[in-house]
C-alpha cells in the first residue's frame, strides 16, 4: 500500500474525508474495519459515509451544527463521525455510562441539534436515563435519531422531540459533496477540571487528521501487517485516537463494541493484532486470559495509561513474559497517544508514563516549569508540564475564560500535570498537579462527585478522594452531616447511584465530625493527603 500520504499531506488538505478518499483511491478494496464476522472495505465504508452524510442533510443537520452521539463502538458511530465531517458539522461524544445529570449537562451546554442513540444494549437502560433528563436540557434538539429502531418499540418522541430511524444498512447510495474544512470543528470531548461541570474540548479536522498520521508513523502502525484492536470506547479521546491512528495508516481496525478481557485476548490471537492501546487495568484483564505464549505472540506495542498504583509493576512483570508494554501520555486537549516510551529505554523506564511525542519532528515542544518560582527547568527536574503542538485543541466550547487560562500567550497548553524531561527530549509523567482522579480510565474531578453528594438531604459537607480497592482505583467519600440530621452509607450510596455513572459512585461513605485542616495565608485548607491516608487505612482494615 502507498503510505507516502502520511509524510506528504499538506495542512491545507488535513481532513478525515480527504484521507478516506485517498484510501479509496489507492486501496479501496482493502479491509478498513472488522466488526464481528464482517469485514468492511474502504470503498464500502466510503459509501456508508456518503449515505450517512446525505441522511444527515435530509434531516436538517447543517454545517457548524453539533450532533450528540450516544452509542457503543459500532459502524454507525464511525459513519456518523465521518459523515458529519463531510458536511462540515461536528460530533459531541457521549459516554454510554453517563447518567441523566451528565447527559443533560452536555446536551445543554453543547447545544446539540440532534441526538443519536440506541434504545438498548445489554445492561444499559438508555430509556431509564432519558426519563430523568429535564426538558430545558434538550431545548436545542430538533430530533432524536434511533439506531436499531426495528429491534425495539420506537417511541414517537424522546425528550419531547420527534424520533427518526437511522438504519445504516438500509440507507440508499448517495453522492454528497465533501465540504469539510481543516479548521472546522470536528469533534468535542468532555474533560473534568476543578469544577463539577466538565469542559467541552474542541478539535478541528486538522488536529485530528495530522495527529492520526503522525502517530501511525511514529508507533509503527504503517507496517504492512499491522492491525489494531479498538477495545476502548470511541466516545473517549483514548479510544478515538487509537482507531484513527490505524485508519490513517490504512491498516485494519478490529472493533469491540465493549471491552471484555477474555474476548480481547481471543481477538488478538485470532486476528494477529500488533497494536492495542488502553489502561493498565484493561491489559491486566487481557493478560489474565493469555494462558499461552501464542495468545499475544503477534503484539508489538501494547500502549497503556498508568491509572493504578501497581500499573508499572504489572507492566514490568509483563515484559518478563515477553509482552511488549509501553507507557504513554495524552489528554483530551493534546489528544491521546501524544507520546509513547521508546524501545531503546530500559524496561523500568519503558513502562513509565510520558515518552517521545509523535509530533517531535513537526514542531511539538515540551517544557517544564517550576511550581514555585515559575522558572523553566532542565532535564531531570520535576515541575508543571506545558505542551505546544499544532495538534493541540483549539479551545473549550463557549468558555473563553477557561481557554485563556489553559493556553498561554506562547501557545503552550498548561496540562495540570507534573513531569520531568529527559536529555533526549522525551519526558516522564509523574503525577496530576491537582486532585483529579483516574476512574475506569476516565479523568474525574472530585468536585464533580462532591457537588452531587452535597445535594443529598442532610449532607453539610463532603470530600472525595481515590484509593486502591481490589487493585482498582475507586472513589470514597467523607461526609459531614448537617445539624440534626442522621445519615447512613446505604442511603448516601443509593442517592449517588441515581445520578452518577457507576464508576463515579463512591465505594464507601464515612460519616465524620470534621475534616483534617491546616492553617494557610488564605484560611484553613482541608488536608486531602491525610484523608487519602485515612481512607487507605480503613480499606485495609476491612472498611
Amino acid at each position: 500500500m502507498n503510505d507516502v500520504y502520511a509524510d506528504d499531506m499538506p495542512v491545507s488538505a488535513a481532513t478525515m474525508p480527504a484521507l478516506l478518499a485517498h484510501h479509496v483511491h489507492t486501496h479501496g478494496d482493502a479491509i478498513a474495519f472488522i466488526e464481528g464476522e464482517r469485514a468492511i472495505s474502504y470503498r464500502e465504508f466510503d459509501r456508508q459515509v456518503a449515505s450517512t452524510a446525505a441522511w444527515l442533510v435530509q434531516h436538517g443537520v447543517q454545517p457548524g451544527d453539533r450532533v450528540a452521539v450516544w452509542l457503543v463502538n459500532r459502524m454507525e458511530w464511525l459513519a456518523m463521525y465521518f459523515g458529519l465531517a463531510r458536511i462540515g458539522a461536528a460530533m459531541m461524544t457521549l459516554n454510554t455510562r453517563y447518567r441523566s445529570h451528565e447527559l443533560a449537562d452536555i446536551l445543554d451546554r453543547s447545544q446539540a441539534s440532534m441526538l443519536v442513540l440506541q434504545l438498548g444494549f445489554r445492561k444499559i437502560d438508555f430509556p431509564a436515563v432519558l426519563r430523568d433528563v429535564p426538558p430545558h436540557a434538550a431545548r436545542a434538539l430538533r430530533s432524536v435519531a434511533v439506531v436499531d429502531a426495528n429491534e425495539h418499540h420506537m417511541p414517537p418522541h424522546v425528550l419531547g422531540r420527534p424520533t427518526v430511524a437511522f438504519t445504516l444498512a438500509d440507507l440508499p447510495d448517495a453522492d454528497t459533496p465533501d465540504v469539510s474544512r481543516p479548521d472546522a470543528t470536528s469533534i468535542l470531548f468532555t474533560t473534568s477540571g476543578t469544577t463539577s461541570a466538565p469542559k467541552l474540548v474542541m478539535h478541528p479536522q486538522r488536529t485530528v487528521t495530522l495527529h492520526a498520521l503522525r502517530t501511525a508513523r511514529a508507533y509503527g502502525v504503517l507496517a504492512d501487517d499491522a492491525r489494531l484492536l479498538a477495545a476502548l470506547p470511541f466516545s473517549g479521546v483514548f479510544g478515538f485516537n487509537s482507531l484513527m491512528c490505524a485508519f490513517a495508516a490504512g491498516r485494519p481496525v478490529i472493533v469491540m463494541d465493549t471491552f471484555d478481557g477474555a474476548e480481547a485476548a481471543a481477538l488478538i490471537q485470532r486476528h494477529c493484532i500488533t497494536h492495542v492501546f488502553g489502561s493498565d487495568e484493561m491489559f491486566q484483564r487481557v493478560i489474565e486470559h493469555a494462558t499461552s505464549p501464542d495468545v499475544l505472540a503477534s503484539a508489538r506495542m501494547l500502549g497503556f495509561g498508568n491509572f493504578q498504583s501497581h500499573g508499572m509493576d504489572d507492566a514490568q512483570a509483563a515484559w518478563q513474559r515477553g509482552i511488549p508494554m509501553f507507557g504513554l501520555y495524552g489528554s483530551s486537549e493534546v489528544q491521546a497517544l501524544f507520546s509513547v516510551q521508546r524501545m531503546e529505554e530500559p524496561v523500568p523506564e519503558r513502562v513509565k508514563g510520558g515518552g517521545m511525542p509523535a509530533s517531535r519532528n513537526h514542531g511539538a515542544h515540551i517544557r517544564i516549569r517550576d511550581l514555585d518560582s515559575g522558572a523553566l527547568l532542565g532535564p531531570g527536574a520535576s515541575g508543571a508540564l506545558e505542551i505546544r503542538a499544532d495538534t493541540n485543541f483549539i479551545g473549550y466550547l463557549n468558555d473563553p475564560e477557561a481557554t485563556a487560562k489553559a493556553i498561554d500567550a506562547d501557545g503552550y497548553f498548561r496540562t495540570g500535570d507534573i513531569a520531568y524531561l529527559r536529555d533526549d527530549g522525551s519526558f516522564v509523567y509523574v503525577a496530576r498537579q491537582g486532585d483529579a482522579m483516574r476512574l475506569s480510565g476516565y479523568l474525574v474531578s472530585p468536585a464533580e462527585i462532591e457537588n452531587v453528594i452535597r445535594q443529598t438531604p442532610g449532607v453539610q459537607e463532603v470530600q472525595v478522594v481515590a484509593v486502591e480497592i481490589g487493585k482498582q482505583l475507586r472513589p470514597v467519600a467523607f461526609v459531614i452531616a448537617a445539624t440534626g440530621s442522621t445519615l447512613s452509607e446505604t442511603e448516601l450510596k443509593a442517592a449517588a447511584q441515581t445520578v452518577l455513572a457507576a464508576f463515579k459512585v463512591p465505594a464507601h461513605f464515612w460519616i465524620e465530625d470534621a475534616f483534617p485542616t491546616t492553617q494557610s495565608a488564605n484560611g484553613n485548607k482541608i488536608q486531602r493527603a491525610k484523608l487519602r491516608a485515612l481512607a487507605q487505612q480503613r480499606v485495609a482494615a476491612g472498611g
